[in-house]
């Protein structure tokens, strides 16, 4: 029996043709013995057996969009308590208190909208790295634009630059105390008179400043997570 072209139904006069003598087309063909072989991987999953649908994706362990909203409120109160304390003196103490349960207020919000929601130290503690991360971008940003406006709309920064002229005063008499023994350290002293310098001491100060609340919240909402897992297994 004669083969024919899988293209133009014309005939293959040897039947072993590599290409259709009458349009070129290749002939491909596959051997019994590998028809045999490839057979039962096709019957193994028959389409009565899926839906054709994909697997729905995995849960997540936090809700983000529900984190993300009770930090930046948190957040965004440190910073208006943080802005009002600069005039109010008894806020300040107010906003210390406020930053340093921000991580606890903020799982606690975090909890009453997502009540079913998964909790435990891993869940808590990156609550609280977003509640802190949160709470550096807002009080940064918010103290900064009101020291602009303080400065260069109001022109009321005189207070500010005495406290910090005597705050690096008393930097540059505790050094030199420390290096009375090392007249070359001494000689360096003079840094602390450029605007560079005292700038850089500034930033450096905020950047610490910043790791640590970051740590801190961090920690705190690890503790908390694990509490509140342990509660909850009580119930």
């Amino acid at each position: 029996m004669n083969k024919i072209c899988h293209r133009c139904n014309g005939d293959l006069p040897s039947g072993d043709d590599v290409f259709c003598p009458h349009c070129g087309a290749p002939q491909l063909l596959l051997s019994e013995d590998y028809l045999a072989d490839q057979q039962p991987a096709s019957d193994a999953l028959s389409p009565a057996d899926t839906t054709g649908a994909l697997p729905p994706p995995m849960p997540q362990q936090v809700d983000w969009q529900a984190a993300i909203r009770c930090a930046t409120l948190v957040a965004a109160i440190a910073a208006v308590l943080c802005i009002v304390g600069l005039r109010v003196p008894g806020i300040s103490f107010l906003s210390t208190i406020w930053i340093l349960t921000a991580s606890t207020t903020t799982l606690a919000l975090y909890h009453r909208r997502r009540p079913l929601a998964w909790m435990d130290a891993t869940v808590g503690a990156r609550i609280g790295l977003t509640t802190g991360m949160a709470m550096i971008v807002l009080i940064t940003s918010s103290l900064a634009l009101t020291g602009v406006i303080a400065r260069f709309g109001l022109h009321a920064m005189a207070g500010f630059d005495n406290e910090f002229i005597q705050m690096i005063a008393q930097i540059k008499q505790s050094a030199l105390q420390t290096t009375a023994t090392n007249p070359a350290q001494a000689e360096l002293l003079h840094l602390y008179d450029l605007p560079e310098f005292q700038a850089g001491l500034i930033l450096a100060t905020s950047a610490t400043a910043a790791v640590l609340l970051l740590l801190y919240s961090t920690f705190g909402g690890a503790i908390n997570g694990m509490l509140r897992n342990r509660r909850r297994a009580r119930v």
